[in-house]
């Protein structure tokens, strides 16, 4: 993680807050090739701002629109319910030790239904009881995923019940081991 935060950090946009997210293809440090200025403008339309991810992959421009469009498909085109998806990114945030996801995306989740009660409790959902048998069917998924990523039977079986294969499907996306916007 911090690899990854240093990294950022480096390309953040410069000011008061340099650690928050900018908006638009003038608030980069260094200066936005012409074919990059379109996805610049495609990311600020689809996430509101180019996130500090954003502005790593965006020297690598086609990395970056590649990036966009998987994250853009199983965000926003796909059959998870809001709530579930930043259940499971919180969760992964938490496992991982990853607080610069949980920042990015505590907002996300209130804004999806969770309370913050619940992200609270994330670090030690078994003894909450603040999360539904669905929410649980999925943090235990979540967990193995993370954590062994090959998922005991009865767990596997238990959040496909809950879910359905192809919710489920997309929470693999989630839980493999790469970046999240």
């Amino acid at each position: 993680v911090f690899w990854r935060t240093k990294a950022l950090r480096s390309l953040a946009p410069t000011g008061p807050n340099p650690l928050r997210s900018f908006h638009g293809a003038s608030s980069l440090r260094r200066p936005v090739p012409p074919r990059s200025a379109t996805l610049v403008d495609r990311i600020v339309a689809e996430r509101g701002s180019v996130l500090h991810l954003y502005q790593m992959l965006l020297h690598s421009p086609a990395v970056a629109g590649g990036w966009l469009n998987y994250l853009t498909s199983i965000r926003q085109l796909s059959s998870l319910p809001g709530d579930i998806r930043e259940l499971v990114i919180m969760r992964v945030a938490s496992v991982n030790g990853a607080p610069y996801e949980a920042d990015q995306h505590a907002p996300i989740a209130l804004k999806e239904g969770l309370s913050q009660a619940q992200l609270d409790a994330l670090p030690d959902w078994e003894a909450s009881t603040l999360f539904s048998e669905r929410e649980r069917a999925v943090l235990a998924y979540t967990d193995a995923m993370t954590r062994q990523v090959q998922v005991p039977e009865p767990v596997f079986q238990a959040a496909r019940a809950a879910m359905g294969s192809d919710k489920l499907t997309v929470c693999l996306l989630y839980t493999s081991p790469s970046p999240r916007d």
